[in-house]
């Protein structure tokens, strides 16, 4: 899993032969700023000529290939145990309002497969939208397999680039899932801007500063907050242009800028949490469980405990991850693994392209 925080690549091995998904072994590894660097400018022009996009498909592609081979060799697993590679690839444009909508992963799976000998299912998003649908989020289905509760109705939210929300009622109703808006990417890229720190560690930048309410009320007029489900956003559309844009009309000091940052991804998940039926636990999962701050104001705002995934059996490093390889399991199964309750899809439908080792 490669996301919107442009950070590395998360692998996993896992195991979904019993009942409850185990993971077996997990690796991170940055991108090199040889990858980082053409990534970063991929995701945020609007444009890219056709030499670079060919030669960044086919180097994610096999920078892909050189971590699976690296997580194997650390977990001593041969390649021939492996089933199938689940690969996300990485977003460099997702517009599912656009007409005709559509949505572009980069990391050339077959060089995946080429490289490692192992049968690779990616590609997992456009299907969705050609089935009408929004093509993300696709995890809901996977939280849904992990920890579904017949006594507890569940919001599982993940906080990487962006934040998505799943909510599993306990009375086994329709899943509901959608983006909520903002996670990290704004947060990260105001510290990479102003800090020249990647992200706000713990949170101890925005600690020192206080929130701008002109500001986070500004933002959280958006009218992506107020559009109701199914909906997605990514960084295209939540970056520092947008940020600008509120910031000229409420400028203040980079730490309270980022306080107020922190404010408005806690908000935005709250009132999104607000809006479902009741929630008895809400799961978080996600490099925003790092953020000790973003965790506390979550807290303060919701009147159910916040925990993290942990509680439920899965680390929430690893939980995005594990949903790939589980609905590379499903695809490889013949199984429709896309909830047309969240995406809006028309029907269900078997997900991704396979790649024959």
């Amino acid at each position: 899993m490669s996301g919107t925080s442009l950070d590395g690549v998360d692998v996993v091995i896992a195991d979904f032969n019993d009942t409850e998904p185990v993971l077996v072994s997990s690796l991170f590894k940055e991108y090199p700023n040889s990858l980082l660097l053409p990534l970063k400018a991929a995701c945020q022009n609007t444009a890219i000529e056709f030499d670079q996009f060919g030669m960044l498909d086919s180097l994610l592609g096999s920078f892909y290939a050189q971590c699976i081979e690296e997580a194997l060799l650390s977990a001593d697993i041969r390649a021939n145990n492996i089933i199938a590679i689940g690969s996300h690839g990485h977003t460099v444009q997702h517009s599912p309002n656009s007409h005709p909508p559509f949505t572009l992963q980069i990391g050339d799976a077959n060089r995946i497969a080429e490289n490692t000998g192992i049968t690779v299912v990616a590609d997992f998003r456009r299907r969705d939208i050609a089935a009408g649908g929004q093509g993300a989020p696709l995890v809901p289905a996977f939280h849904q397999s992990a920890f579904q509760s017949q006594s507890k109705s569940l919001a599982i939210i993940n906080i990487g680039g962006i934040s998505n929300i799943t909510f599993l009622n306990k009375n086994k109703e329709d899943i509901i899932g959608f983006d909520c808006g903002p996670g990290n990417t704004l947060m990260d890229q105001w510290c990479q801007l102003h800090f020249d720190m990647p992200y706000d560690t713990s949170g101890q930048l925005s600690r020192k500063g206080t929130t701008n309410e002109l500001l986070l009320q500004s933002m959280l007029n958006d009218p992506y907050f107020s559009q109701i489900h199914p909906k997605t956003t990514g960084p295209e559309y939540f970056n520092l242009n947008w940020l600008k844009a509120h910031v000229d009309q409420h400028p203040n000091n980079p730490y309270d800028i980022l306080s107020s940052l922190c404010e408005l991804t806690a908000q935005c998940i709250a009132q999104s949490i607000k809006k479902l039926p009741v929630t008895d636990n809400a799961l978080i999962c996600g490099g925003g469980t790092k953020n000790t701050f973003l965790m506390e104001k979550l807290q303060s705002l919701l009147d159910c405990p916040v925990e993290t995934t942990a509680t439920y059996g899965v680390h929430p490093d690893w939980v995005e991850a594990m949903a790939f390889a589980w609905l590379a399991k499903q695809t490889m199964e013949g199984k429709p693994s896309n909830t047309p309750s969240v995406t809006g899809a028309k029907k269900p439908v078997i997900l991704g392209a396979i790649y024959l080792a």
